[in-house]
């Protein structure tokens, strides 16, 4: 009880907090745009659900590894050497990393998982012909598998995207409370915006191909890291948001034209047929 005491008065343990409440909330926005994006692919009325169900998975998995911190700390240790020299880099030290960590490989399979299944959805959305069926039975059993898969999906990047934000509270703070009271803040911003998120992603479909690029881009960071490149998370969410802005540019436009053209066309519809 002391050390949580202290901790309440110390100004610097109150900056810490609010530094990685911030850096937790970033870094989770990459698996809220997954589970909103899957969560969308199933039927409306198991939408909320999935939601729910992987935002909370994130949540115990999360918890879950801070009370394994020592193991989570252990997972950058080498465990095997490819024993190949890289290109020298831009200080004259190897372009990537020929020694590879339990971290690195996860980060490496996550990548791959993400770029496969951005990919994917991007070729359904540009080839988006249906296969329905008439049977009934048959539809339950595609939506139960869906709904299933979906959360498989989500446990999987739930688990890379976990490890990576443990990570970086370990970098942040030695302080344990600190990190669990950032991660449960962090979560619960996640519960509050994905369903808003999700309906303004499935009501703009040009935001569905901007997000799954932004997927596209998350994996290939992933596998990058995972070999030891490693890019400054500030450029990619800068990236992120300069897209988004204009994105949203295009959105208001598209709304005020549809606006206009709908004030025009009133009056004519309005306007009293001609006497003969």
């Amino acid at each position: 009880m002391e050390t949580i005491a202290e901790l309440i008065a110390s100004p610097a343990a109150w900056a810490a907090l609010v530094t990685l409440i911030v850096m937790e909330v970033v870094l989770g926005i990459d698996n809220l745009i997954f589970i909103s994006i899957l969560s969308n692919k199933l039927p409306e009325a198991q939408r909320q659900k999935a939601r729910t169900i992987g935002i909370s998975l994130a949540l115990v998995m999360r918890l879950a590894l801070l009370t394994m911190i020592a193991w989570i700390v252990g997972l950058v240790a080498p465990v095997f050497d490819l024993g190949i020299t890289g290109p020298p880099g831009a200080h004259g030290e190897p372009a990537f990393e020929t020694q590879f960590s339990w971290r690195d490989l996860i980060l490496i399979a996550g990548g791959v998982f993400l770029m496969w299944k951005a990919t994917t959805e991007i070729h359904h959305s540009v080839d988006s012909d249906a296969h329905d069926t008439d049977d009934l039975l048959d539809k339950k059993k595609v939506l139960s598998i869906s709904f299933t898969a979906a959360i498989v999906q989500i446990l999987l990047l739930d688990v890379v995207f976990s490890i990576d934000s443990i990570l970086t509270a370990v970098g942040m703070t030695e302080h344990v409370q600190i990190m669990y009271v950032a991660v449960v803040f962090a979560v619960a911003v996640m519960l509050f915006a994905a369903t808003p998120l999700a309906n303004f992603i499935n009501g703009n479909p040009t935001v569905v191909m901007l997000a799954l690029g932004f997927l596209l881009m998350i994996g290939m960071v992933l596998i990058a890291e995972g070999f030891g490149a490693h890019i400054p998370k500030g450029y990619i969410y800068t990236a992120m948001a300069f897209s988004a802005g204009v994105e949203l540019l295009n959105i208001w436009s598209r709304r005020r034209k549809a606006k206009k053209h709908a004030a025009a066309g009133a009056p004519s519809d309005a306007s009293p047929p001609a006497s003969h």
